[in-house]
């Protein structure tokens, strides 16, 4: 194979692994481990982005989700693992504590007509 062939095989590699990190979304998942505790973003409005995230278990984390002019079914959240339901605002950002997750069980958020969701894996 010649050259022009290698440069095309590795940018679709590296546009696969990107897409495979982020959930099928554009841009860096939004995690931070700040002070010992985990912040997973994710944006609420005509869907949830990223609509899979990969996080780590084990350490207290909390989710932040971002709306920014929503008045979608995506306002409408709910994570019934949490017991958690809430119609969040418009505009601004909602802290959900998740408390300390277990590796390997996932969390899932749908809106309220079950339309849209997204996923959080944790592992070890």
């Amino acid at each position: 194979m010649n050259k022009t062939v290698y440069i095309i095989i590795t940018l679709a590699l590296v546009a696969a692994i990107g897409i495979i990190f982020t959930g099928g979304k554009g841009g860096a998942q939004s995690i931070e481990i700040k002070d010992g505790v985990q912040y997973i973003t994710i944006s609420a409005g005509g869907g949830y982005s990223p609509k899979i995230t990969n996080a780590k278990g084990g350490i207290p984390t909390k989710l932040i989700v971002k709306t920014n002019g929503t008045y979608d079914c995506t306002a409408s959240l709910a994570i019934h693992s949490l017991n958690y339901q809430k119609i969040l605002p418009p505009t601004g950002e909602e802290i959900i504590d998740i408390g300390i997750p277990k590796a390997g069980v996932p969390l899932q958020g749908v809106c309220g007509m079950g339309m849209y969701s997204f996923v959080i894996n944790f592992s070890a």
